[in-house]
């Protein structure tokens, strides 16, 4: 469902943060501690959030690669991604395929490591009544711990 979203994504939203269908239930984040774009739009109701770094080559990884120029590419790069990042056709995609390859030991908040972020993402879910960004804190050190 992800492509889908990204792929039908409200006109002049980039594809590394895409907003669809004014971010009504569906939004990405690429760091949920910084906000959850659209701001200001109502987020009520169902809810379904999708962390995605631009450096994630999981995100990215597509058949599309081979042969069409992914909108990622000519967008202003993400965060964390090199601005000499090309799209060649056969090539980008086997090098991003490779990057799946590499460890990843990742620090938090880049490629796929996203461990931390789950409770950050699940805090603005969720919105727990009463909840606090110290037990968010509290949270995340248990996480840490069992990892």
């Amino acid at each position: 469902m992800n492509r889908e979203f990204t792929a039908d994504r409200d006109p002049g939203s980039p594809e590394v943060q895409p907003i669809f269908r004014d971010g009504r239930i569906v939004r990405f984040s690429n760091d949920a501690t910084a906000g959850i774009p659209p701001a200001g739009q109502p987020w009520d109701g169902t809810r379904v959030l999708y962390l995605q770094h631009a450096s994630d080559p999981i995100v990215w990884l597509s058949p599309d690669l081979i042969l069409h120029r992914p909108d990622w590419l000519t967008e202003p790069p993400g965060p964390d991604v090199t601005g000499e990042m090309v799209w060649i056709p056969f090539v980008t995609f086997w090098q991003v395929a490779a990057d799946m390859l590499e460890p990843v030991d990742t620090p938090p908040g880049h490629g796929h490591t996203y461990t931390l972020e789950f409770v950050d993402g699940w805090a603005a879910l969720l919105q727990p009544p009463g909840w606090t960004n110290q037990q968010t804190d509290q949270l995340k050190q248990i996480v840490a711990q069992d990892n």
